[in-house]
């Protein structure tokens, strides 16, 4: 009976592997790896919720504003890379280094980002190939950021 019972178990587990294994995405699936974007703009809301935090970021340029998501690492990940939930706020000026999505949108994953003051927060995972690890918090002085604007194709 307890066979029959653990073997029944077992069974319905792995019914449930390969949904959990088509629930997560690659990188490389949803965005163009090859190519980095550089956004400077105010941060408009921080989404601290799995399975990745999200930056809203307004970038404006002469003709229009337009309203970033860029997607990070989970936010166990970001608070091991030094991030708080309070690190950057509504209005705050910040850069965005990222790699854009590849159908074009204004969403990214975000690979730094980088206060005015010049402090530096690495946004986990990563690029693929780096274990889904990514390098600890970077502090440094840079002066000032250029004023708001967008580079991306």
């Amino acid at each position: 009976m307890k066979s029959k019972r653990a073997m029944l178990i077992a069974g319905a587990s792995l019914l449930l592997v390969p949904s959990a294994v088509l629930a997560h995405h690659t990188l490389k699936a949803q965005f163009d790896m090859k190519q980095t974007i550089a956004l400077t703009g105010a941060v408009t809301k921080m989404d601290w919720s799995n399975p990745h935090v999200r930056l809203y970021l307004d970038v404006r340029d002469e003709s229009k504003r337009v309203t970033w998501e860029l997607y990070m690492g989970s936010p166990n990940q970001q608070m091991m890379n030094g991030w708080k939930i309070d690190t950057y706020r509504r209005g705050d000026r910040v850069r965005v280094d990222a790699y854009p999505a590849k159908d074009g949108s204004s969403v990214g994953f975000a690979k730094t980002v980088t206060a005015v003051y010049g402090r530096m927060f690495s946004a986990p995972p990563g690029p693929p190939n780096q274990g889904g690890r990514c390098s600890t918090l970077h502090v440094s002085w840079n002066g000032s950021i250029e004023p708001a604007s967008a580079s991306y194709q």
